[in-house]
């Protein structure tokens, strides 16, 4: 009994044990693979040790390695900056050293900005969604990496949206855009080490370039962990995603907010999980969505105000998205099922026919096609939508199978 009871003890220790990112797993290696190596970092405020550290300041203690230049992504290097915001060059007062911004008049760092720069060094969380521009910066580095034979090194994070959620339709190349550039779903189920692998033997970089690339493993992650199984302090992403939870209706109905005719909760207190509009009866857009009996979520009618946006001070009337079972829900068909109803409730005020020419682009290229759009305004249903999606998953997810580092 005693020891049935101990190796309990072990398994549970083991099942809940924290999980060490890969800033943390490098630190425990004394940064072997930087030692003597002028470095170009990253990252942005989700760039932190489970304790709350940075990494521009962990590198920059660190001895026999030298820190030379940061890069910020969309938001900024110290996250100052709101979505879609330009982001500009300038030096970091905390450190001294030179900040490039990497969304601005330049995505791909420069030979200019790399000069001196033996390896560029990556860390930043993302959400495990294609149109998040995280992982396209990632790829405009391992780019510029290639082109000017610096090494790059990915600190790994987890998937909050677990490994495992594999969702959506693959994206049409027709519609790259910095919301979309690579032949992946919408969700698609990998962190972001092993997402730069993907990238870098599938030959999706330009002209098929390849880097010379390293990526630090977490520790005691596992593919079917959400956020709060992972034990690690969650730090805003960006502006409208303060948690983790957060991240889940990201994907769940981020594709409508680009049209802007309907509300998503931006501009409220909680951005992403609600859908509302002056014109909408909540009770009446409730009973539609429950009706269908979509997997793992609910919707509850409500009335909100948004404080500030397009909409701020206008009385709206809509729903709450809640999500019942992680498990279940299947995240992306929930927005198809969203917009299917609203135009079957609402035809006079189909979301698509109120928004203008950008925002419909806009719409095409975070949904990677113009199909969706065009299936759902002739009719179609978002079942069959759905459907249609299967046969190229399915090839997604053989070619990802190749690239998985975790269980």
């Amino acid at each position: 009994m005693k020891k049935i009871i101990i190796c309990n003890l072990l398994f549970s220790a083991l099942l809940f044990s924290q999980v060490s990112t890969g800033i943390e797993v490098l630190a425990k290696t004394n940064f072997a693979i930087l030692q003597g190596k002028r470095v170009g970092l990253v990252t942005n405020p989700t760039g932190i040790t489970s304790n709350f550290i940075s990494t521009v300041d962990v590198l920059a203690k660190a001895k026999n390695m030298q820190l030379v230049a940061l890069f910020g992504p969309e938001h900024g290097v110290r996250g100052d900056v709101t979505a879609g915001g330009k982001v500009d060059n300038f030096t970091d007062p905390a450190t001294g050293l030179p900040v490039y911004s990497l969304y601005g008049k330049t995505r791909k760092p420069t030979p200019e900005m790399l000069k001196g720069i033996d390896v560029l060094v990556y860390d930043i969380q993302d959400i495990g969604s294609r149109s998040y521009t995280y992982i396209n910066t990632l790829a405009y580095v391992m780019e510029a990496a290639a082109e000017n034979n610096i090494e790059v090194v990915v600190l790994d994070r987890p998937d909050p949206l677990n490994g495992n959620r594999v969702e959506g339709n693959i994206l049409d190349l027709k519609f790259r855009s910095f919301v979309g550039q690579y032949p992946i779903p919408y969700v698609y189920g990998m962190t972001c080490g092993e997402f730069a692998g993907m990238l870098n033997n599938e030959g999706w970089l330009e002209a098929g370039k390849k880097c010379k690339l390293t990526v630090v493993k977490m520790e005691n992650w596992k593919r079917w962990m959400h956020w709060d199984n992972t034990k690690l302090p969650w730090v805003p992403t960006s502006p409208h995603v303060p948690n983790a939870e957060t991240a889940l209706f990201y994907s769940a109905i981020g594709m409508l907010g680009e049209l802007e005719t309907v509300n998503i909760g931006v501009g409220y207190t909680m951005p992403f999980q609600l859908i509302g509009q002056e014109w909408i009866d909540g009770t009446r857009f409730a009973e539609a969505l429950n009706e269908k009996n979509l997997p793992g979520v609910y919707f509850r009618p409500l009335s909100f105000k948004p404080y500030y946006g397009n909409q701020m001070g206008k009385q709206l009337s809509g729903v709450q998205m809640h999500i019942l079972d992680r498990a279940q829900v299947n995240l992306t068909n929930i927005q198809i099922h969203v917009i299917e109803t609203l135009i079957a409730l609402y035809p006079e005020k189909n979301p698509f026919l109120l928004a203008d020419a950008n925002r419909i682009t806009m719409f095409d290229k975070v949904a990677g096609t113009d199909e969706v759009r065009k299936s759902l305004m002739s009719g179609v249903s978002a079942s069959s939508i759905i459907a249609s999606w299967q046969s190229s998953a399915a090839e997604f997810m053989k070619t990802r199978k190749k690239y998985l580092l975790y269980e």
